[in-house]
């Protein structure tokens, strides 16, 4: 591979001056104070695209750098572009709006990946795929590059998208992936923090883009300073974000079981206390299914409207699932199933107080006046529930059949200048 700095800088002067429906591969480069190895990226990635014979242009998205880093950068062939909201997800998004390119390769500017070897990542997108990731573990991670911390999180967090979203990627959150633009413009990405890559994956997994994965490298970086990504505060984000957008596994999941193990333990102790083995189950046992019921019921609502929410909110697309679901359910069915359990739990107290008014409001048999009363107060704390939740949920349908849909923004106007600042894309990723 020749990376010879002079030929970069032609060659990026020839891929700035190529007009816009010529450029096939833009490689954005997020950048903040990358002095030391920016230039080096730079040089990299466009000698392999005159290699590769592809029309390309390298854009560094800068996100604020004190360190001359700009400078460096345009004078290795790159397109600098100012990206004014802070973030990594800000940064990609706004090189992304900026980019002139079918195709988009996304890297870090640390020079931990082999920018030298596009080859994998433009031949899988000609061949159709329009989100292509790499796989460090199958590629090669060199000793010392990544953290031991690192090796454990990435492939329990790769497994945890596996199993939320059924993703067919190995490595969820390596930092380099191609794509093709306007199909991930269209998904219309709203994280500006560390957590972007996952949203990325998702939503991708969720609108049906076809992925792949190539084998890639992961070197050690050439900074000299410590890294921007920090192990357990991002770990986390990245946690959190699968969690969020998947809220059938922290809310409906949950839900269920509380439902299944309430009932079955109100079922067995209602009529009077059971023994199993040395274990006897008895009025305890009743009240504590009577709050997993109640906990389950309202942990399924909470399900039922976060998912529609985030689906009049453009944060995920309304699965036929969720449509379906939505077309078995409405306000009105919600009140009156309500209202039925409102009814049948206060008849239950209504015998309560008539048997408490029949001693003169004396003493009661504390097992029979319980097996009586927490059932009852059961289905009239959940017929509230359900009544209320029916409500909500009432709101978030009706601005889910009012939703317009996402607006997307196709293209940045006049990007030519080399020092554009790509304000339209980070605004519309910080919203």
């Amino acid at each position: 591979m020749n990376s010879h700095p002079a030929r970069a800088r032609r060659q990026g002067v020839i891929n700035r001056l190529a007009p816009m429906s010529d450029v096939e591969l833009t490689v954005v480069l997020p950048c903040l104070n990358e002095a030391e190895t920016v230039a080096i990226c730079v040089a990299k990635a466009v000698a392999n695209l005159a290699e590769l014979g592809v029309v390309g242009e390298v854009i560094v998205a800068d996100n604020g750098s004190t360190d001359g880093s700009q400078q460096l950068a345009r004078e290795a062939g790159a397109r600098v572009v100012h990206i004014p909201a802070r973030g990594y997800g800000a940064a990609i998004m706004g090189g992304i709006h900026a980019a002139r390119g079918r195709y988009v390769l996304m890297a870090d500017s640390d020079d931990s990946y082999d920018l030298g070897n596009l080859g994998p990542f433009v031949e899988s997108l000609r061949a159709g795929n329009e989100l292509v990731m790499g796989n460090r573990f199958l590629g090669g991670i060199e000793p010392g590059a990544m953290p031991f911390l690192h090796k454990l999180g990435n492939p329990v967090l790769s497994g945890i998208g596996k199993l939320f979203f059924n993703i067919p990627i190995g490595d969820f959150h390596c930092g380099i992936r191609a794509f093709d633009r306007r199909r991930i413009l269209e998904l219309d990405l709203h994280t500006t923090g560390m957590e972007f890559a996952s949203e990325v994956v998702v939503q991708s997994a969720l609108s049906g883009v076809r992925m792949a994965e190539v084998p890639t490298t992961l070197s050690k970086d050439g900074r000299s300073r410590p890294p921007h990504l920090r192990t357990w505060r991002d770990g986390w984000r990245h946690l959190r974000f699968l969690l969020l957008y998947s809220p059938g596994w922290l809310f409906l999941l949950p839900g269920y079981l509380l439902m299944v193990l309430g009932v079955l333990g109100g079922a067995t102790t209602v009529t009077g206390p059971h023994r199993f083995g040395g274990v006897v189950l008895d009025t305890g046992t009743l009240v504590v299914s009577s709050l997993a019921v109640l906990v389950g019921a309202q942990l399924i609502i909470i399900w039922a409207a976060a998912r529609t929410f985030a689906a009049s909110m453009g944060l995920v697309r309304p699965t036929q699932g969720l449509q379906r679901w939505l077309k078995r359910i409405s306000l009105e069915r919600g009140v009156v199933g309500g209202l039925a359990a409102l009814l049948a739990g206060s008849a239950g107290v209504a015998v309560a107080l008539a048997r408490w008014r029949g001693t003169q409001f004396g003493e009661l048999d504390a097992g029979d006046n319980l097996r009586l009363l927490v059932p009852s107060l059961t289905g009239v704390v959940l017929g509230l529930q359900l009544m209320f939740g029916s409500f909500l949920l009432g709101v978030a349908t009706l601005r889910l059949n009012r939703a317009a849909g996402p607006a997307y923004i196709d293209d940045v106007a006049d990007v030519d200048d080399v020092d554009d600042v790509a304000s339209v894309g980070a605004g519309a990723t910080a919203s």
